[in-house]
């Protein structure tokens, strides 16, 4: 396979394009397949390439941070949260949304820090997309944990296991969109970097990675135009989708649809914004 350092440049000029319809776009993204599928195991070996453990990391990290969850609300705090497994009930959540919370991340320097996005041919938007895919490889070589927890307390899977796949499928679709927007906007506005970090961090405490989703969408006490909001959080529909195989009463659709349309749009304008500001930003980094 071709090294990733040998993807062809542009002979000359800084590549600039001009503003194509979004089928041709896309059709030029499908055509560079082989070089998204470099990119990515660039990025992969890249990660890994001095570290002793390796692709452990994957598994290891949330591994960690769900022990401490684990601990705090289990074993110290009196009031059960979430369901029993608590260990995988939280991990079930928290490996989509650490997925997630990586891609944004990484939006934000996605295309300002990367050398090769104006001395290469390839479409700009491959540069979002290695970005999505390889995070969700990531997120896939931490699945097994989830199988070794459930063996380990026999957790009951029903039919609803099968939904982890239009479940990704719909993150991919929401993550793309969302990089789409963030990667051209930052280069711009530089401080969109920081409202990301702190978004992120609110993010987490509204989306139910902690708790369970009927905690908040069945409480009446919480008023009506909250739980509304809540589930056009399009994460919290799609971590409802990941757990409901192991845990039925998590599948809300009323939270799921909602989630699922704003997704959609989120790509709609994530692609419309990243054709408009690519002239711009190829002039700015």
């Amino acid at each position: 396979m071709t090294d990733p350092d040998e993807i062809p440049t542009a002979e000359r000029g800084p590549g600039l394009r001009t503003v194509a319809g979004p089928l041709e776009r896309a059709l030029a993204v499908a055509r560079k397949r082989s070089e998204l599928l470099l990119l990515i195991r660039r990025d992969l070996r890249v990660r890994y390439a001095q570290s002793i453990l390796g692709y452990v990391w994957s598994v290891l990290d949330p591994l960690l941070m769900s022990l401490v969850f684990w601990f705090v609300f289990t074993q110290i705090f009196v009031r059960s949260v979430g369901e029993t497994p608590y260990i995988l009930f939280l991990l079930s959540g928290l490996l989509p949304f650490m997925w997630f919370q990586q891609v944004v991340e990484g939006s934000t320097h996605a295309i300002k820090d990367e050398r090769l996005v104006r001395s290469t041919a390839l479409p700009r938007e491959i540069w979002v997309l290695r970005l999505v895919l390889a995070k969700f490889c990531e997120y896939a070589f931490a699945l097994p944990v989830l199988a070794i927890f459930a063996l380990a307390y026999r957790t009951p899977v029903t039919w609803a296991i099968l939904l982890t796949v239009p479940a990704a499928a719909i993150q991919v679709v929401l993550l793309t969109g969302l990089g789409f927007l963030i990667a051209p906007v930052v280069v711009l506005v530089r401080d969109v970097d920081r409202v990301v970090r702190i978004v992120l961090r609110f993010l987490f405490y509204a989306t139910p990675v902690l708790y369970g989703l009927p905690d908040v969408v069945n409480n009446e006490q919480i008023p009506t135009v909250l739980r509304t909001l809540y589930a056009l959080n399009p994460m919290t529909g799609i971590i409802a989708l990941y757990r409901s195989g192991f845990f039925p009463d998590q599948l809300q659709w009323a939270a799921v649809l909602p989630g699922v349309a704003v997704s959609l749009a989120i790509f709609a304008a994530g692609w419309w914004v990243f054709a408009r500001l690519e002239h711009a930003v190829l002039k700015e980094i």
